[in-house]
């Protein structure tokens, strides 16, 4: 078959530099941050000297440095995806806290409710919902203008997901004081909907029209909640068509850590979902090989190809949760496989999930192995 050109992107999130992290939360950067700063600035290619000029202070940091040290850290994760050969870039979140807590700190409606483990031992600020959640604006527009006044890349901008907030949220607003004790199974499933149409409609969708009125044409929602309860998919679905309710630009979802399953048949209510971007390295043997016994992590493939949902599917092809460099050929392999079962126009190449566990160094070469064995399927697809 020629002319199959597979699309590569990453999910979104990359670490951030200990240079980076030190420096905004007050703590002393010390000369080996410096001296990271400097290396990845010279193989990224990113005029530096600046950077490092504010590095040596050591501490004491202004806000306009700590704005400047957040800009260095954007770019050189800008470059870095670049530098790996991606066709769509961002920043690796670059200037957010942690996905949940970046979208509810800009939201009303929300309070603290303390600490609690996400997956790799990573942490985030849980909160409760108080009342109506709402949000003035756009609060990501100074974060995608840059990322797009840097890159001649197509972007893709990641947002979190309404049902994932609503998910990870205490309730003590729509659930009642009493937390709807005593109340029946109905009227707590609509407690959960209306909390999260809620957040889509007046947290999310704004924050993502703001970003399409000013220039971006491709957004991605994030949902990593999204089969938690099974039963709940259908509000999956629903809190996606809330959130890009009148809003004209590409939008994909991305789901990582899933049964994917339940997504069956709800999926064929989304409204205008370019692609799903799915988690399948990550359940996935290391040897290559395109038969099905070769590619365990693949087998859900089936379930869309007879889908009536006939939306495109980002591939996940690095699992992010481990160290390990897949070669090329797997990666490629992967991709053959997938293809097979759906046809290469229905496939676009991703990681599983962001890489933010992972170090740079990890991530560069697994992003870079990503691209080499994409090349090497379209090549075999186009032979």
């Amino acid at each position: 078959m020629s002319g199959v050109r597979f699309v590569t992107r990453e999910i979104g999130s990359l670490a951030k530099p200990g240079w980076r992290v030190k420096a905004v939360a007050g703590r002393p950067v010390e000369e080996a941050d410096v001296e990271e700063a400097r290396r990845w600035g010279e193989k990224l290619e990113v005029e530096h000297a600046e950077l490092l000029e504010i590095l040596r202070k050591g501490s004491g940091f202004t806000d306009v440095e700590k704005a400047k040290i957040q800009d260095f850290a954007a770019l050189y994760a800008i470059r870095l995806l670049e530098k790996a050969g991606l066709d769509v870039v961002y920043d690796g979140e670059q200037r957010r806290s942690e996905m949940y807590d970046h979208a509810v700190k800009h939201a009303r409606g929300f309070e603290p409710r303390g600490t609690v483990r996400s997956f790799d031992n990573k942490y985030y600020t849980k909160a409760a919902v108080v009342e109506r959640p709402r949000v003035e604006g756009a609060y990501d527009l100074e974060e995608f203008r840059f990322v797009r006044s840097h890159t001649g890349r197509r972007v893709k901008v990641p947002f979190t997901g309404a049902y994932t907030i609503m998910d990870w949220s205490y309730d003590e607003h729509y659930a009642g004081n009493g937390g709807l004790l005593g109340a029946s199974a109905r009227e707590r499933t609509e407690a959960r909907r209306r909390f999260g149409v809620d957040v889509a409609r007046d947290v999310v969708r704004p924050n993502v029209a703001g970003l399409v009125e000013a220039g971006a044409d491709w957004v991605q929602i994030d949902e990593p909640a999204a089969t938690t309860r099974p039963e709940e998919v259908p509000l999956v679905v629903e809190t996606f068509n809330a959130t890009r309710e009148g809003i004209e630009a590409r939008a994909s979802m991305h789901i990582c850590f899933s049964d994917y399953d339940c997504l069956f048949p709800h999926i064929e209510e989304l409204d205008r979902c370019y692609e799903l971007q799915l988690e399948f390295a990550n359940r996935d043997a290391r040897e290559p090989g395109t038969r099905a016994e070769d590619r365990p992590g693949y087998g859900v493939l089936g379930k869309f190809a007879r889908s009536a949902w006939d939306g495109k599917l980002g591939l996940g092809v690095i699992d992010i949760h481990t160290d390990f460099i897949e070669p090329p050929e797997l990666v490629r392999d992967r991709i053959l496989y997938a293809a097979g079962v759906l046809g290469p126009e229905r496939i676009e190449v991703n990681t599983d999930c962001g890489l933010r566990t992972r170090t740079w160094e990890v991530s560069f070469q697994k992003l870079r192995n990503m691209v080499e064995g994409t090349r090497l399927a379209e090549a075999a697809l186009n032979g």
